[in-house]
């Protein structure tokens, strides 16, 4: 009985203040680009260019967060998380505003791109500050509410832009880029004390202990963390590339123009419904069982829900897929997650392993619809939802040889931590 009261008391453990000022930044970015991302292709289309044109202006944000990861990895590690994400913050509203004043695609073009710069900053950083703040025994639950911060945004996004539409195509540019600034400042004034406690660590004459680097080669050593890469990349190909670009065409190309448009709608929010289920208990479970389970768990259904997609040309199928899908990735996420900061440790700094996970993610975002949307033309959806479900197949691999270790919430009982969970 009383360690099962002590269990709970540990899963209970408070979130530190600085995590609670990121959820809401979180809340608040995530809004804004709910707000801005159904419009996005409408605005570039209304510059004279067609649907292919209008696509690039979409992938562009993902490109240049792929490539520029590395960079913003490496300034994490040298400058702290705090400074690194204020600045991607201020990148990316200063990208949005831009947006709303450019003249031509081509201003579109490179205004979008800079966001992508901002945004992996940004993320990285984020990532960063939850695996050094958290306490070792509630990652799980903190990276779940961080999860949570975002969809609820997501959501709440489109919502919010649907009643913005009679002011225009240019007006939600530029409510989401002053929304960012004012992020970007509670975020630099909440965390001035978190900057620094990092200058007097950085400054040879003080007395306090450097904060440790986690090196890209240490992180590789860990299982977990190698695991994580392959499914990273499994869940940027089907939560982020596939749902987002194949699921609405495949709707349209099953059920008509009118009827698909509103079951890819549909759809979208089925999966964003089935995602926020799981995230009501994922993070709290990782946290008890450990984070193979889950995560080979939400892989799975991942995986099946959006393999068997293509076979299905009822909306009730369709609808269940979807449900499924979002469901699957509701308890992959958290747990994913949390086996980075594991991996990375409470007090260290591990922006380049970070930067090594969150660019996995971007590429199977990338690759994934490139490759489904040429096999859905060359041969069928069926066999293009099918391939993608099979070559996701690497991130349960992946996991497969993970060992199981102790399970995190035993650390509050006094249990010796180990170097890395899963």
């Amino acid at each position: 009985m009383k360690k099962f009261f002590s269990s709970k008391a540990a899963a209970r453990a408070p979130i530190p203040r600085e995590i609670g000022v990121l959820l809401v930044a979180a809340f608040i970015i995530a809004l804004g680009f709910g707000l801005i991302a159904p419009i996005l292709p409408q605005y570039a289309v209304s510059f004279d260019v067609g649907a292919a044109a209008a696509s690039v202006i979409v992938s562009i944000f993902a490109f240049t967060r792929l490539i520029f990861a590395p960079v913003a990895g490496a300034l994490v590690g040298k400058l702290g998380e705090p400074r690194i994400y204020v600045t991607g913050v201020l990148l990316v509203a200063l990208s949005t505003l831009l947006c709303g004043f450019v003249q031509d695609y081509t201003q579109l073009l490179i205004a979008r791109g800079l966001g992508g710069f901002g945004s992996t900053m940004f993320t990285i950083s984020a990532m960063a500050l939850i695996a050094r703040l958290s306490p070792e025994k509630s990652r799980g639950r903190i990276s779940g509410l961080y999860a949570g911060a975002f969809l609820l945004g997501n959501v709440a996004g489109p919502v919010l832009g649907s009643a913005l539409a009679p002011l225009g195509m240019r007006v939600p540019f530029f409510i989401y880029g002053t929304a960012l600034v004012i992020a970007a400042a509670v975020v630099y004034f909440a965390l001035g004390r978190r900057r620094d406690l990092d200058r007097d660590a950085e400054d040879p004459r003080k007395t306090r202990s450097v904060i440790e680097v986690v090196t890209t080669g240490e992180a590789l050593s860990s299982p977990a963390y190698r695991a994580a890469l392959f499914s990273g990349f499994s869940y940027g190909w089907l939560a982020f590339g596939i749902r987002n670009s194949m699921i609405p065409l495949f709707a349209l190309a099953v059920f008509g123009e009118g009827l698909g448009t509103t079951i890819a709608g549909l759809s979208m929010a089925l999966f964003a419904i089935g995602n926020g289920c799981a995230l009501l208990f994922s993070g709290k479970l990782t946290d008890r069982v450990g984070r193979k389970i889950p995560v080979m768990l939400g892989l799975t259904l991942l995986l099946l829900s959006i393999g068997s997609m293509g076979i299905f040309t009822s909306t009730a199928g369709f609808v269940i897929c979807s449900i499924f899908a979002g469901f699957g990735g509701g308890i992959l996420g958290p747990a994913q997650q949390a086996s980075v900061s594991d991996v990375i440790g409470t007090g260290r700094n591990g922006g380049k392993a970070l930067a090594g996970f969150q660019m996995c993610q971007d590429f199977g975002a990338i690759i994934g619809p490139l490759l489904a949307g040429f096999l859905a033309d060359a041969l069928n959806y069926e066999i293009a939802f099918g391939i993608s479900a099979l070559i996701a197949l690497v991130g349960l691999i992946g996991w497969a040889f993970v060992p199981r270790t102790i399970r995190p919430v035993a650390l509050a009982e006094g249990a010796e931590a180990p170097k890395s969970t899963s």
